[in-house]
């Protein structure tokens, strides 16, 4: 029986049952001897079918860890760093359009922010004349079939 075992983030083969010599195999090549066998750090991502003799008995066992290479360690301070710089980026954002939309004092005024659009100090800007256009008046319904 071969146990698997993880210490400090590697793995490690044990061939359980074997006092005397061990012969370790990994894909037919003889990779060991001893009774416990290290495959190196979890995050290489040991696998392949590893065999051991041990006492006239074979065992084999076939390995495959997936662990992400691209991740990172996402703790308290991480967390509370990413929160701090967000809303950092915020205040600075809002700073920045408060800014720039608080600039109007000095604009220069257009010719068409003096014009009064209603003539006379009106307060309210007479209608338009009534226009019987084509459309203006609802034709009989044409008989359906």
């Amino acid at each position: 029986q071969i146990n698997v075992k993880e210490v400090n983030g590697k793995v490690f083969l044990q061939c359980a049952g074997s006092a005397g010599e061990v012969a370790w195999q990994k894909g037919g090549q003889s990779i060991g001897n001893a009774s416990l066998l290290e495959l190196g750090a979890i995050y290489d991502d040991p696998r392949g079918t590893y065999a051991c003799e041990a006492g006239g008995k074979s065992y084999a066992l076939y390995v495959h860890y997936r662990m992400c290479q691209n991740c990172i360690e996402v703790d308290a301070p991480t967390i509370s760093g990413i929160v701090v710089a967000d809303v950092v980026a915020t205040i600075f954002l809002a700073v920045a359009v408060y800014c720039i939309t608080g600039q109007d004092k000095g604009r220069m005024s257009r010719a068409s922010d003096r014009q009064n659009l209603i003539a006379n100090e009106q307060l309210y800007q007479p209608l338009g004349e009534r226009d019987e256009g084509q459309y203006s008046r609802l034709a009989p319904a044409k008989a359906r079939k």
